[in-house]
């Protein structure tokens, strides 16, 4: 079976690599000339684990090659961007309708359409399945369509494009058992059979549902700040409810997907979506909570400085060393990432920034260290932005050492407030018993800031 998967980003072209891994023979299509031939040397422009040793056998026994442009096959995958438009923040199809159009020179009888770009409900029926008609073909007889949504988790998108549960929406009842079919190839998960148009509603509510969960948690956190209670202790109580899951807060949503797909459902009622708009005003507007929360923090650690005065009012004095940039934890994906926000509000503030993030390559317009070390000497604040696994266990010695004056606001809460575990795992780490009381009265010195007691300054 020949597949083409129109689209190589992080979805696409790991999509591409298990069907040639699986004994497919497969053609990657992307538009960007640079990705392709990288692609086609054997590198990858993201990263993902296990991404390029799957790359590098396809492409040693021929299974995968990389282009510009289409082929024949029997099968075509689109996996492009669907961003929101501006003005209604409805679904910008353009690139799903482009990469349709692109494929009917080559398209014949028999052959399968996949859409796994997530798209609005009823896009299927209403946009994408009529480009096809109005050139003769007859959906469910001699052309095959169907929706299949991507539920992967950035970081371990090979484990969950292969054990995750599927969806399959088909145009006909045949068009899904043949996608199926396709996917049969090397998903292992349950495989799911509907309607194209469910499909597309049931990916929309999956992500819809996590931001609104994520914006009633942030709601929580600002009211409990109000009234001086520890809202993660409230949120760490509530879930020993069997049946109640609430959700994390954080700096704000990010991703292609979350801060994303709600708008869809929204620009199709409006007036009805009320929760859903609400929830994701919330969320965007959690940076601004973050930056504002941060000049309170350095105003009243610093009020009591004596050279307070000049450093309030020039802030390039104050450095701020940022952990974290991707949207999320484990990944290099800075998509909609809050954190980029988050920075260029400070930017803007004045204050002296750098940024540290193992995962991310350099970004234009953001200063980036890339020792850890060097990133926090002479920090006066370290801002935990993104939950990396390399930040979860912070040496509070080498934090006390190295900053000058040791504060961490933790955004994402993955530090642990317990203090004595702090000592108690660092002096172990130092390993140098003679050092051990100054290094305790250091780790005394660490302020940590996070959502359960950020009342303090708010």
């Amino acid at each position: 079976m020949k597949i083409c998967v129109i689209g190589q980003g992080y979805i696409g072209l790991p999509t591409a690599l298990l069907f040639a891994k699986n004994g497919c023979e497969v053609l990657g299509v992307d538009v960007n000339e640079e990705v392709v031939n990288k692609l086609n040397n054997g590198t990858i422009h993201i990263a993902e684990e296990g991404l390029l040793e799957i790359l590098q056998m396809a492409i040693s026994n021929g299974s995968y090659r990389a282009s510009t442009v289409v082929e024949e096959a029997d099968v075509f995958i689109i996996t492009v961007p669907t961003p929101a438009n501006i003005l209604d923040l409805s679904c910008d199809l353009s690139y799903v309708e482009d990469a349709s159009k692109s494929i009917l020179p080559v398209l014949n009888e028999g052959n399968i359409v996949i859409v796994e770009s997530t798209i609005a409900p009823m896009s299927s029926d209403e946009f994408i399945a009529p480009i096809f008609e109005e050139v003769g073909f007859t959906i469910g007889e001699d052309l095959y369509f169907a929706h299949c949504p991507e539920r992967v988790l950035p970081g371990q998108i090979i484990e969950e494009l292969i054990h995750n549960d599927r969806i399959v929406g088909g145009l006909t009842d045949v068009c899904a058992d043949k996608a199926i079919d396709v996917y049969r190839i090397f998903v292992k998960g349950e495989i799911f059979k509907t309607e194209a148009k469910t499909a597309e509603m049931s990916k929309c509510m999956e992500n819809t549902f996590r931001d609104v969960n994520i914006a009633l948690a942030n709601e929580l956190i600002k009211i409990c700040n109000k009234i001086d209670v520890n809202g993660l202790e409230v949120i760490k109580l509530a879930n020993k409810h069997p049946r109640v899951n609430l959700h994390s807060p954080g700096p704000g949503v990010g991703g292609h997907c979350l801060a994303i797909d709600p708008y869809f459902i929204y620009s199709l009622a409006p007036d009805t979506a009320k929760i859903i708009k609400h929830s994701r005003d919330t969320n965007n507007l959690m940076p601004d909570f973050v930056f504002n929360a941060v000049n309170k923090i350095i105003s009243k650690e610093f009020k009591g400085n004596e050279n307070f005065s000049k450093i309030e009012g020039d802030k390039k004095n104050i450095k701020i060393t940022i952990l974290g940039l991707s949207y999320k934890g484990n990944t290099d994906d800075i998509r909609e990432s809050p954190a980029l926000k988050i920075y260029k509000l400070l930017e803007n503030e004045g204050y002296n920034l750098v940024s540290y993030d193992p995962h991310v390559k350099a970004i234009d317009g953001f200063k980036k260290i890339d020792s850890f070390d060097e990133a926090i000497f002479k920090a006066n604040l370290i801002l935990i932005l993104t939950d990396h696994n390399e930040f979860k266990d912070l040496n509070f010695i080498d934090i006390a050492k190295y900053m000058e004056t040791p504060i961490i606001f933790d955004t994402k809460n993955i530090l642990d407030d317990d203090f004595t575990k702090h000592l108690n795992n660092d002096l172990v780490k130092d390993r140098n018993n003679d050092e051990s009381e100054k290094n305790k009265n250091l780790i005394n010195k660490v302020k940590l800031v996070n959502f359960g007691n950020l009342f303090d300054y708010v």
